[in-house]
């Protein structure tokens, strides 16, 4: 093999490849000594066809598969022996008679190019000064969430029959939902609880059901959102014939004992002090959140390098799907497509630099992932994608979806990457210094990626 560098403009590459016929010829012969004794051919005993006659049977074929897995081959080889990293799949581009190749006339001859990852020096992360906010949990923020844990498990009483339903109210219904006059998969329902107001329902229809009675019958009509999940029911306009059948008033329980004992603990001390554990861990986690989102600032500020334009414009196109498919914030209906466009471009190329940033701090400090929380994460993903399939009317088991996975390395890849990113944080924080800063409970809240 004959390899060629025809281009190096920045991280741009493009070689040609040249692999001799006779090269090519040599490995079909092996190809077919491999398999010569297992044919069984007319006018031969089994194993004993000369190989002139196999070629001329079998050659074009298994030709096109040497040349497909050499082009494969060479593609990567013609970087790594050049110590180079492709940034993406190496695209190789064949313009030669590919009939002469096959036949052994002509020698294989292709381009292939690729852009390569940089080559940087990260900034150093030993004694990085960084600040965590903090906040201390109150009784107050205890005793508003086991008021919320209170009104999510309140009980409820019938309302008399005379009385209209009111937001809040619980009302037990069947419903039979058909458009176009046709009912539809997914549709119907029983002795369906739902409290108004919740938002558990499609968007609408709650609404509706207030002021209905117990033992009436209420005619919703509402569209299921354009991006409901189901290519059967996206935007589609719906008609529900819901029959009320009880129509329930909230009825605030009492916060004592005995409510906690409702819950499975022993005292209403008990259940305060789980709260105030499971509140010092969202706490806990948000200041995570937000001395990485400084943590990553900083690395971003401290580097500066050029990126592979495939990566930026595949994480932008990645963004970019994601912002067409989602309402605009308040912020952003009045920018122009181009002035958002930009916008998100500069989000696409801070997290690539990042990417490479912390993927060659990680490296070059041996930080791995450990096996059994990738298997942890695969399983989780598995489990997550049969309930999806379940909601689409597919019935995939979650072993069938972890099958999957596991037969597709870059599905696998991209499970791992968030969690190599968050090993390779904590490795840059136990290295770093970092200063405790008391915030409010609000501060503290705010979404340390509102920036982005």
């Amino acid at each position: 093999m004959e390899v060629i560098e025809k281009t190096a403009e920045g991280l741009e590459r493009k070689f040609t490849v040249k692999v001799p016929a006779a090269e090519l010829d040599a490995k079909l012969n092996a190809r077919l000594a491999e398999v010569k004794g297992n044919v069984q051919l007319k006018g031969f005993r089994k194993g004993k066809a000369p190989l002139p006659f196999l070629k001329k049977m079998y050659g074009k074929g298994m030709m096109s598969e040497i040349l497909q897995e050499i082009i494969n081959e060479t593609s990567y080889k013609a970087f790594s022996d050049r110590d180079l990293k492709p940034a993406t799949t190496p695209h190789p581009h064949f313009s030669g008679d590919f009939e002469q190749i096959i036949d052994g006339k002509a020698d294989l001859e292709y381009e292939v190019h690729a852009e390569i990852l940089p080559s940087f020096e990260p900034m150093s992360v030993d004694g990085l000064k960084l600040k965590r906010p903090v906040a201390e949990v109150t009784d107050a923020d205890v005793d508003e969430q086991v008021a919320k844990i209170a009104e999510s498990n309140r009980d409820y009483e019938p309302r008399k029959k005379s009385e209209k339903a009111k937001e809040g109210d619980q009302l037990v219904i069947d419903f039979t939902g058909s458009i176009d006059g046709e009912e539809f998969a997914g549709g119907k329902g029983e002795d369906h609880s739902v409290v108004l107001g919740s938002n558990a329902l499609i968007p609408g229809f709650e609404e509706q059901l207030i002021g209905a009675k117990a033992d009436s019958d209420v005619e919703v009509k509402l569209s299921f959102p354009d991006d409901y999940g189901s290519e059967n029911l996206n935007g589609k306009k719906a008609v529900f014939a819901v029959k009320v059948k009880e129509v329930k008033a909230p009825k605030d329980a009492a916060i004592d004992d005995e409510f906690a004992k409702k819950l499975g603990l022993d005292s209403l001390d008990e259940l305060k002090s789980r709260v105030r554990e499971r509140i010092e861990g969202d706490f806990k986690s948000m200041s995570r959140s937000h001395v990485k989102r400084a943590l990553l600032d900083k690395l971003d500020d401290g580097h500066d390098f050029e990126l592979p334009k495939s990566m930026v414009d595949a994480e932008f196109n990645q963004i970019w799907a994601q912002v067409e498919n989602a309402e605009r914030d308040e912020e952003d209906k009045d920018k122009s497509e181009d002035e958002l466009k930009e916008e998100y471009r500069k989000i696409a190329v801070r997290r690539v630099r990042l990417g490479l940033v912390l993927a060659e701090i990680g490296r070059r400090a041996d930080v791995q992932v450990p096996s059994e929380h990738l298997q942890s994460a695969v399983q989780q993903a598995a489990l997550r994608d049969a309930q999806l399939f379940a909601m689409q009317g597919q019935k995939v088991s979650p072993q069938e979806v972890l099958k999957m996975y596991q037969q597709n390395p870059q599905a696998i890849a991209q499970i791992r990457a968030p969690l190599f990113e968050e090993r390779v944080v904590d490795f840059i924080l136990e290295k770093a210094e970092i200063a405790d800063k008391k915030v409010s409970k609000d501060e503290l809240m705010k979404d340390p990626e509102g920036d982005e």
